[in-house]
């Protein structure tokens, strides 16, 4: 009876341990820093801002800091720059310098710290499992710590997609707008990106991305081929494709862009079909198993019930 008070006390005190690190390491990392916010500003001053190139959060300067080290396990050392993973956090707006330090050292936090967390449950609930089941639920839930960053990921990627994708044909109307009353196509973006910051932040931010890139001195077709690659959607591609060779072949931007326009137009009346031609399908299910259940329920219950009532005395009289 003693080990087991020495046990539970030991495991209380780990527990008080960790609840209060993580109690102190969180409220100096969010503690606000008057000097370094005040030096901020000044050096901001004055100094014309990129979209989304706000300064990064003080707590994340921070824990990138803290967990450089940690990172390091799993940032890869060659290749990074040409990686498919850079290309994911592009997609999924994340081009801060210490994303990849965060986003690695969350992998190797998570892939340590789930198995240990899993080996302290089952080591003091007293769950009584075999080495086999024991190692299995640890690989497990190393397995999810080190994947539970990608799934992450790929969510942020998808919702940044499907933003861009619902807010590209009302800016493709207006950039054909603009091109059409005799603006280039340089200054239509501009006017498109301008037009739409308020409804179409991430579309708005890209698009200032192209022309601060067209700015700078890059050509044309490199800086509208990394608008493709920032954004990774496939009519963002498309359109991409028909400026540059519109602009080789020396067509009409303005007419490439209604032909273009009207095909998206329908491509999108098309995908909404296709939805929904899909409800039906999807609402087969929930149909069967949770409303018609209750529908045959309701409606055959009183009639089973009087059958019940009149037949069930005859067949006891019968026997």
């Amino acid at each position: 009876m003693s080990s087991v008070t020495s046990t539970q006390w030991i495991f209380l005190a780990i527990v008080f341990v960790a609840v209060f690190g993580v109690g102190l390491m969180a409220a100096f990392l969010l503690a606000p820093d008057p000097t370094r916010a005040r030096v901020r500003e000044l050096a901001l001053e004055g100094a014309p801002m990129a979209p989304g190139g706000e300064g990064r959060p003080h707590w994340i300067e921070r824990i990138v800091h803290l967990t450089g080290p940690l990172a390091r396990l799993s940032v890869p050392g060659e290749g990074w720059e040409r990686s498919p993973l850079r290309v994911r956090f592009m997609n999924a707006g994340l081009r801060g310098p210490s994303t990849p330090a965060v986003y690695f050292t969350a992998k190797s936090v998570l892939a340590i710290g789930l198995p240990l967390l899993v080996f302290f449950i089952l080591g003091f609930s007293g769950a009584k499992l075999t080495p086999a089941l024991t190692m299995a639920s640890l690989l497990i839930a190393a397995a999810i710590g080190y994947y539970l960053p990608n799934a992450v990921l790929a969510h942020l990627v998808e919702r940044r997609q499907r933003t861009i994708l619902e807010s590209f044909p009302d800016a493709l109307d207006l950039l054909t707008v603009c091109v059409e009353a005799g603006l280039g196509l340089d200054a239509a973006l501009l006017r498109v990106a301008t037009e739409m910051e308020a409804t179409a932040p991430v579309l708005s931010e890209e698009l200032h991305l192209v022309n601060l890139e067209l700015r700078a001195g890059s050509s044309k077709e490199k800086a509208l081929r990394n608008l493709s690659l920032r954004t990774g959607v496939e009519d963002v591609d498309t359109l991409v494709a028909m400026l540059i060779q519109a602009e080789r072949f020396g067509t009409s931007v303005a007419d490439s862009l209604r032909v273009h326009s009207d095909a998206l137009r329908t491509k999108r009346r098309l995908r909404a079909e296709e939805a929904a031609a899909k409800i039906p399908i999807k609402l087969l299910f929930p149909l069967i198993f949770c409303i018609f259940p209750s529908m045959m329920l309701v409606l055959l219950g009183p009639a089973f019930i009087r059958m019940l009532r009149v037949f069930f005395p005859l067949v006891q009289g019968m026997q």
